[in-house]
């Protein structure tokens, strides 16, 4: 009998040590979304009209008003530009195609000046490259001359409208109704949700973002032009596109870089329909709450750790020996307190055997990613377990 058992052990020993061991599996407790720790902010929105933040890569700040669409003003003009740079695109210095003022461009000009509109002068016969117009539609917002480039790019101000109002589909504005193409009428409305939105689009546009950064721009017969946008070069601001009138208000889309340690973010933002009596006191209005606002987002939007170093799952083998998992260093971001940041978890196979500081896979969000590591090693199985382990 004993050297029957001694048989069966050494068939079992011969069979079972030589088996390859399984590997290890990885399991972790960080949740699919994380919150910056701290309360969300509160930031100085105004107590009159609407507004909306977002930033580049991080998403929305938020937003305040609502409500139904209202008129914008110039504000309008941007999706002028975006449209023509659409139908006719610019790279680089290039100075496009010439537009040649004729006799109804002239008698458009001279009729738009009793109603006060903001226009440059223009002579029949005279030539505007198709970035002169964008300089003069974008700087000192000239209505004379968004009437131009519709007719020029579409044959008619109405159909011009026409693809205004289906580009705007194609973005998904959907509270935005334009029926001219420089915003005078204030039947043209939209919401500070839905600029931001086509905001970042025309951004996209190196030509349209070079543009609305000018201070000035020299084109034919009108001269030196100056950009209405006053908060040019203010806590970062680089465009983007004032409106005022009677109706609209104070208006302003705005787009500012912020830096946060060596990283350089994009702040888009509107703010619409802030009181005055009149187009400065109006613009005053817009430029203090977006100042107030910018400000409000440098001193919130900085660099937080999501995920501390400390436990974060486990490494387990086949044979029950465990050993803790840990981020190899913290997870940090850039956001503001009480943001939500998706988080993406990886894990590798670690092979049957563990060590301590064993790579298992990484943890990311926001661009940011460091690896998860093992706290120490796993016990190595038992000469029991391994002669009696299942096939």
């Amino acid at each position: 009998m004993v050297l029957v058992l001694a048989a069966l052990l050494g068939t079992g020993v011969a069979v079972q040590l030589p088996r390859e061991l399984p590997a290890a599996t990885v399991s972790t407790s960080i949740a699919a979304t994380l919150r910056v720790p701290g309360a969300k902010p509160v930031l100085p929105w105004p107590q009159r009209g609407s507004a909306e933040l977002m930033i580049e890569g991080l998403g929305r700040l938020g937003g305040s008003g609502g409500g139904a669409a209202k008129p914008i003003g110039s504000v309008a003009k941007v999706m002028t530009a975006y449209v023509i740079l659409r139908d006719h695109p610019l790279s680089g210095n290039e100075q496009g195609p010439t537009l040649t003022v004729t006799a109804a461009d002239v008698a458009d000009y001279h009729a738009r000046i009793p109603s006060g509109q903001s226009l440059v002068p223009v002579v029949a016969g005279e030539r505007l490259t198709e970035r002169d117009a964008l300089e003069a539609l974008m700087l000192p917002s000239a209505n004379n001359i968004a009437h131009q480039l519709a007719v020029w790019d579409a044959g008619s101000e109405a159909a011009f409208v026409d693809k205004m109002n289906a580009a705007a589909d194609e973005l998904g504005l959907r509270h935005t109704r334009y029926t001219d193409p420089s915003g005078f009428l204030p039947s043209t409305v939209s919401t500070a949700p839905d600029q931001v939105t086509l905001a970042r689009a025309a951004l996209k546009m190196p030509v349209f973002a070079t543009i609305v950064e000018l201070r000035e721009a020299t084109i034919p017969v009108a001269g030196r032009i100056r950009n209405y946008n006053d908060l040019l070069g203010v806590e970062g601001v680089f465009g983007i596109k004032t409106g005022s009138t009677d109706e609209a208000g104070g208006n302003l889309v705005f787009a500012a870089r912020i830096k946060v340690g060596t990283n350089t973010l994009v702040v888009v933002g509107a703010v619409f329909n802030q009181p005055g009596a009149n187009t400065p006191e109006q613009l005053v209005a817009v430029n203090g709450v977006v100042r107030r606002l910018l400000a409000a987002v440098r001193r919130n939007v900085k660099e937080y750790t999501l995920l501390a170093t400390g436990r974060a799952g486990e490494v387990r083998t086949a044979w029950g020996a465990t050993a803790a998992v840990s981020p190899g260093a913290p997870l940090k971001v850039i956001g503001w307190p009480g943001s939500a940041v998706p988080v993406r978890v990886v894990t590798v196979t670690p092979g049957a055997e563990v060590t301590a500081g064993q790579t298992v896979g990484s943890v990311e969000a926001a661009g940011r990613r460091v690896d998860l590591r093992t706290d120490t090693g796993a016990a190595a199985p038992s000469l029991w377990w391994r002669l009696t382990r299942r096939p």
